[in-house]
Protein backbone atom coordinates (compact mmCIF):
# COMPACT_ATOMS: atom_id res chain seq x y z
CA UNK A 1 0.00 0.00 0.00
CA UNK A 2 1.16 3.52 -0.82
CA UNK A 3 0.03 6.57 1.23
CA UNK A 4 -1.71 9.27 -0.78
CA UNK A 5 -2.02 12.77 0.74
CA UNK A 6 -5.14 14.87 0.06
CA UNK A 7 -4.81 18.60 0.69
CA UNK A 8 -7.48 21.23 1.23
CA UNK A 9 -7.73 24.36 -0.89
CA UNK A 10 -5.57 26.33 1.60
CA UNK A 11 -2.79 23.76 1.37
CA UNK A 12 -3.34 22.07 4.73
CA UNK A 13 -3.35 18.28 4.87
CA UNK A 14 -6.96 17.10 4.78
CA UNK A 15 -6.54 13.33 4.78
CA UNK A 16 -4.06 10.54 4.19
CA UNK A 17 -5.47 7.60 2.22
CA UNK A 18 -3.74 4.26 1.60
CA UNK A 19 -3.97 3.13 -2.00
CA UNK A 20 -2.70 -0.12 -3.51
CA UNK A 21 0.66 0.08 -5.26
CA UNK A 22 0.82 -0.71 -8.97
CA UNK A 23 2.52 -4.03 -9.70
CA UNK A 24 5.93 -3.86 -11.34
CA UNK A 25 6.80 -6.38 -14.03
CA UNK A 26 9.76 -8.55 -13.15
CA UNK A 27 11.41 -11.72 -14.40
CA UNK A 28 10.50 -13.10 -17.84
CA UNK A 29 7.71 -10.59 -18.42
CA UNK A 30 10.00 -7.62 -17.85
CA UNK A 31 12.65 -9.19 -20.04
CA UNK A 32 10.29 -9.61 -22.98
CA UNK A 33 9.11 -5.99 -22.84
CA UNK A 34 12.57 -4.46 -22.42
CA UNK A 35 13.93 -2.53 -25.40
CA UNK A 36 17.28 -3.21 -27.01
CA UNK A 37 20.27 -0.90 -26.61
CA UNK A 38 23.63 -0.54 -28.32
CA UNK A 39 24.93 -3.29 -26.04
CA UNK A 40 22.35 -5.77 -27.34
CA UNK A 41 23.50 -8.14 -30.08
CA UNK A 42 20.22 -7.96 -32.04
CA UNK A 43 21.28 -10.46 -34.67
CA UNK A 44 18.24 -9.69 -36.80
CA UNK A 45 19.10 -6.00 -36.98
CA UNK A 46 22.76 -6.64 -37.69
CA UNK A 47 22.02 -9.27 -40.36
CA UNK A 48 19.63 -6.82 -42.03
CA UNK A 49 22.33 -4.15 -41.78
CA UNK A 50 24.86 -6.42 -43.48
CA UNK A 51 22.47 -7.60 -46.18
CA UNK A 52 21.46 -4.09 -47.23
CA UNK A 53 25.02 -2.86 -47.54
CA UNK A 54 26.33 -5.95 -49.33
CA UNK A 55 23.45 -5.90 -51.82
CA UNK A 56 23.88 -2.16 -52.50
CA UNK A 57 27.66 -2.39 -52.97
CA UNK A 58 27.52 -5.59 -55.04
CA UNK A 59 24.80 -4.20 -57.30
CA UNK A 60 26.87 -1.05 -57.84
CA UNK A 61 30.00 -3.11 -58.54
CA UNK A 62 28.40 -5.56 -60.97
CA UNK A 63 25.35 -4.03 -62.60
CA UNK A 64 24.94 -0.25 -62.26
CA UNK A 65 26.75 2.71 -63.70
CA UNK A 66 27.45 5.66 -61.44
CA UNK A 67 24.40 7.56 -62.68
CA UNK A 68 22.10 4.54 -62.36
CA UNK A 69 23.32 3.85 -58.82
CA UNK A 70 22.68 7.46 -57.78
CA UNK A 71 19.14 7.41 -59.15
CA UNK A 72 18.24 4.00 -57.73
CA UNK A 73 19.78 4.42 -54.29
CA UNK A 74 18.51 7.99 -54.09
CA UNK A 75 15.01 6.64 -54.65
CA UNK A 76 15.57 3.95 -52.00
CA UNK A 77 16.81 6.56 -49.51
CA UNK A 78 13.69 8.68 -50.08
CA UNK A 79 11.47 5.62 -49.64
CA UNK A 80 13.20 4.68 -46.38
CA UNK A 81 12.77 8.20 -45.06
CA UNK A 82 9.06 8.19 -45.96
CA UNK A 83 8.45 4.81 -44.31
CA UNK A 84 10.28 5.94 -41.17
CA UNK A 85 8.07 9.00 -40.91
CA UNK A 86 4.99 6.80 -41.29
CA UNK A 87 6.26 4.47 -38.55
CA UNK A 88 6.88 7.36 -36.17
CA UNK A 89 3.65 9.20 -36.91
CA UNK A 90 1.43 6.09 -36.86
CA UNK A 91 2.88 3.75 -34.20
CA UNK A 92 -0.38 1.82 -34.09
CA UNK A 93 0.45 0.34 -37.50
CA UNK A 94 3.10 -1.91 -35.96
CA UNK A 95 1.42 -2.37 -32.59
CA UNK A 96 0.59 -5.95 -33.51
CA UNK A 97 4.07 -6.64 -34.85
CA UNK A 98 6.19 -5.96 -31.78
CA UNK A 99 8.83 -8.38 -33.07
CA UNK A 100 9.80 -5.61 -35.52
CA UNK A 101 10.72 -3.28 -32.65
CA UNK A 102 12.48 -6.02 -30.69
CA UNK A 103 14.51 -7.21 -33.68
CA UNK A 104 15.29 -4.04 -35.59
CA UNK A 105 14.90 -1.01 -33.32
CA UNK A 106 16.76 0.21 -30.27
CA UNK A 107 15.06 1.88 -27.33
CA UNK A 108 16.06 5.38 -28.42
CA UNK A 109 14.79 4.79 -31.96
CA UNK A 110 11.20 3.91 -31.17
CA UNK A 111 10.06 7.55 -31.14
CA UNK A 112 12.48 8.94 -33.72
CA UNK A 113 14.25 7.99 -36.94
CA UNK A 114 16.23 4.77 -36.82
CA UNK A 115 19.78 4.24 -38.03
CA UNK A 116 18.48 3.20 -41.46
CA UNK A 117 18.16 6.83 -42.54
CA UNK A 118 21.84 7.83 -42.00
CA UNK A 119 22.77 4.37 -43.33
CA UNK A 120 20.97 4.97 -46.63
CA UNK A 121 22.21 8.56 -46.86
CA UNK A 122 25.82 7.47 -46.24
CA UNK A 123 25.68 4.89 -49.03
CA UNK A 124 24.28 7.49 -51.42
CA UNK A 125 26.88 10.10 -50.40
CA UNK A 126 29.71 7.59 -50.81
CA UNK A 127 28.62 6.80 -54.35
CA UNK A 128 28.20 10.49 -55.24
CA UNK A 129 31.46 11.66 -53.66
CA UNK A 130 34.14 9.00 -54.16
CA UNK A 131 35.63 7.05 -57.05
CA UNK A 132 33.92 3.69 -57.49
CA UNK A 133 36.52 1.56 -55.69
CA UNK A 134 36.70 3.93 -52.73
CA UNK A 135 32.90 3.97 -52.51
CA UNK A 136 32.76 0.17 -52.60
CA UNK A 137 35.32 -0.15 -49.79
CA UNK A 138 33.42 2.43 -47.75
CA UNK A 139 30.07 0.66 -48.20
CA UNK A 140 31.42 -2.86 -47.60
CA UNK A 141 33.18 -1.62 -44.46
CA UNK A 142 29.92 -0.19 -43.19
CA UNK A 143 28.04 -3.36 -44.10
CA UNK A 144 30.50 -5.94 -42.75
CA UNK A 145 33.13 -4.49 -40.40
CA UNK A 146 30.77 -2.34 -38.34
CA UNK A 147 28.20 -5.00 -37.33
CA UNK A 148 30.74 -7.82 -37.00
CA UNK A 149 32.96 -5.76 -34.71
CA UNK A 150 29.92 -5.06 -32.53
CA UNK A 151 29.01 -8.74 -32.34
CA UNK A 152 32.58 -9.76 -31.51
CA UNK A 153 32.92 -6.97 -28.95
CA UNK A 154 29.64 -7.83 -27.21
CA UNK A 155 30.14 -11.60 -27.19
CA UNK A 156 33.90 -11.92 -26.73
CA UNK A 157 35.18 -8.49 -25.72
CA UNK A 158 37.16 -8.53 -22.47
CA UNK A 159 39.74 -5.75 -22.84
CA UNK A 160 38.29 -2.24 -23.02
CA UNK A 161 40.32 0.36 -24.88
CA UNK A 162 37.79 3.17 -24.48
CA UNK A 163 34.28 3.05 -22.95
CA UNK A 164 31.98 0.74 -24.95
CA UNK A 165 34.82 -0.34 -27.27
CA UNK A 166 36.89 -3.48 -26.79
CA UNK A 167 40.20 -4.60 -28.23
CA UNK A 168 38.56 -7.73 -29.65
CA UNK A 169 35.88 -5.73 -31.44
CA UNK A 170 38.41 -3.26 -32.83
CA UNK A 171 40.64 -6.08 -34.09
CA UNK A 172 37.64 -7.59 -35.86
CA UNK A 173 36.90 -4.21 -37.46
CA UNK A 174 40.55 -3.89 -38.56
CA UNK A 175 40.72 -7.41 -40.01
CA UNK A 176 37.47 -7.14 -41.97
CA UNK A 177 38.29 -3.68 -43.31
CA UNK A 178 41.74 -4.91 -44.35
CA UNK A 179 40.21 -7.86 -46.21
CA UNK A 180 37.61 -5.64 -47.90
CA UNK A 181 40.11 -3.00 -49.00
CA UNK A 182 42.65 -5.54 -50.27
CA UNK A 183 40.01 -7.46 -52.22
CA UNK A 184 38.52 -4.39 -53.92
CA UNK A 185 41.86 -2.75 -54.70
CA UNK A 186 43.44 -5.97 -55.99
CA UNK A 187 40.57 -6.61 -58.39
CA UNK A 188 40.47 -3.09 -59.78
CA UNK A 189 44.15 -2.16 -60.13
CA UNK A 190 47.34 -3.47 -61.72
CA UNK A 191 49.85 -2.22 -59.15
CA UNK A 192 52.00 -4.52 -57.05
CA UNK A 193 50.51 -6.59 -54.27
CA UNK A 194 52.72 -4.78 -51.77
CA UNK A 195 51.20 -1.45 -52.76
CA UNK A 196 47.72 -2.91 -52.37
CA UNK A 197 48.66 -4.44 -49.03
CA UNK A 198 50.24 -1.23 -47.74
CA UNK A 199 47.26 0.91 -48.75
CA UNK A 200 44.83 -1.61 -47.30
CA UNK A 201 46.67 -1.72 -43.96
CA UNK A 202 46.65 2.06 -43.77
CA UNK A 203 42.92 2.22 -44.51
CA UNK A 204 42.12 -0.51 -41.98
CA UNK A 205 44.28 1.03 -39.25
CA UNK A 206 42.88 4.55 -39.55
CA UNK A 207 39.33 3.26 -39.91
CA UNK A 208 39.66 1.10 -36.77
CA UNK A 209 41.03 4.04 -34.78
CA UNK A 210 38.27 6.33 -36.05
CA UNK A 211 35.62 3.77 -35.15
CA UNK A 212 36.77 3.91 -31.52
CA UNK A 213 36.27 7.67 -31.19
CA UNK A 214 33.33 8.56 -28.90
CA UNK A 215 31.56 10.79 -31.42
CA UNK A 216 27.96 11.83 -30.93
CA UNK A 217 27.28 11.47 -34.64
CA UNK A 218 25.72 8.30 -36.01
CA UNK A 219 28.49 5.91 -37.06
CA UNK A 220 26.31 4.69 -39.95
CA UNK A 221 27.02 8.10 -41.47
CA UNK A 222 30.55 8.85 -40.28
CA UNK A 223 32.28 5.51 -40.94
CA UNK A 224 31.73 5.22 -44.72
CA UNK A 225 32.47 8.91 -45.33
CA UNK A 226 35.71 8.72 -43.35
CA UNK A 227 36.75 5.42 -44.97
CA UNK A 228 36.07 6.80 -48.45
CA UNK A 229 38.38 9.77 -47.86
CA UNK A 230 41.09 7.56 -46.32
CA UNK A 231 40.98 5.19 -49.31
CA UNK A 232 41.33 8.16 -51.63
CA UNK A 233 44.40 9.41 -49.73
CA UNK A 234 46.00 5.97 -49.30
CA UNK A 235 45.57 5.17 -53.00
CA UNK A 236 47.34 8.39 -53.95
CA UNK A 237 50.22 7.72 -51.53
CA UNK A 238 50.78 4.19 -52.85
CA UNK A 239 50.34 5.07 -56.51
CA UNK A 240 47.02 3.27 -56.97
CA UNK A 241 44.71 4.67 -59.62
CA UNK A 242 41.07 4.49 -58.54
CA UNK A 243 38.39 3.92 -61.15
Amino acid sequence: MVPEIHRAADGDVEAVVAVPAMPVATGPIAATTASATRKSIQLGRRAFHMLNGVVAASAYALFFTHTQAVYILGTVACLIYFLEQVRISYPELIRHAQWVERSFLRAEEQAKESGMIPYAIAILLAIITFPKQAALIAIYTLALADPMSAIVGIRFGRRHIVPDKTLEGSLAFFAITLAVAATVLARGTEVSRWAVFGASCGVALFAAVFEMLPLRLDDNLTIPIFVGFVVWIAAALFGISLA
